[in-house]
């Protein structure tokens, strides 16, 4: 859960257009730039760790798809089955986490919650390594972790199917012409709450007042779903959601940060 300069909102509104670029041996380029329109990506240093867990077959349980690749989602239409040879099963609760960063929450969360199976989608490749190294690390039987586009994914699952979808500090891109490509739309949430189970979970926190109003704005008014705060009203952070160290110094500079919780109707 990263805070700004972000990677955790790698959501593109419809269409990824691919740019080919040079090809390098460097694993921390991928084989293509894509342009996500809501999400910025920026370059960030791979550590060891990362690049082993890029590479070494060790890891390879946690990585769904090339996590040094170009996104490619051919084939992966069902998040459950991911986890049949588990020892949750793929009838066990599931998360999915939109655009979790290098991944420290989002395996804190699933470390605390061993009977829950986690999925988490990301396009940042030091992240995707970070996090399938702690996972490899801690000895997880509950993490998959896919390299791509979350609408784009969300579109090829079948209905019904999430228990719980979150999207923690999304990049809020403060300026007024950019805000079209704010994660929060009823466009993009109408693909959300499509794959969330009828009483299922969509999840989000910032740490940008106008993005924190103008979500609420935007999810109030969106048919099938409903604050589980009361209209208006934020909720406290839940427990099952870590603290990061970013989200503590900006409380303890005074910043604040915002909880919303909707529920499919």
């Amino acid at each position: 859960m990263s805070q700004h300069p972000n990677t955790n909102d790698n959501i593109d509104s419809n269409v990824t257009t691919d740019a080919p670029v040079t090809s390098s041996t460097n694993p921390e380029e991928s084989k293509h730039i894509r342009i996500v329109n809501t999400f910025m990506k920026r370059r960030t240093h791979m550590n060891k760790n990362a690049e082993l867990a890029l590479t070494d077959p060790v890891f390879a349980e946690y990585l769904v798809n090339n996590g040094l690749g170009d996104g490619n989602l051919e084939g992966i239409d069902d998040l459950r089955t991911l986890f049949a040879d588990t020892p949750n099963g793929s009838e066990a609760p599931l998360t999915l986490e939109i655009g979790f960063g290098l991944g420290d929450s989002f395996i804190e969360m699933a470390a605390a919650e061993p009977t829950r199976n986690f999925v988490g989608i990301e396009v940042h490749e030091p992240g995707i390594g970070k996090c399938a190294y702690m996972a490899g690390t801690q000895n997880l039987h509950n993490v998959k972790i896919i390299n791509g586009d979350a609408i784009q994914l969300l579109k090829q699952l079948p209905e019904n199917h999430i228990d719980r979808i979150q999207l923690y500090f999304p990049d809020p891109w403060q300026k007024k012409r950019h805000y079209k490509r704010r994660f929060v739309n009823p466009e993009r949430m109408a693909i959300v709450t499509r794959g969330l189970k009828q009483g299922g979970w969509f999840h989000t926190a910032t740490d940008w007042e106008h993005y924190a109003f103008w979500m609420v704005d935007v999810l109030d008014a969106f048919k099938g779903l409903s604050n589980k705060a009361g209209a208006g009203h934020f909720t406290d952070r839940p427990d099952f959601r870590p603290m990061t160290k970013f989200e503590r110094r900006g409380i303890e500079r005074g910043h604040g940060v915002w909880d919303l919780i909707y529920i499919k109707d």
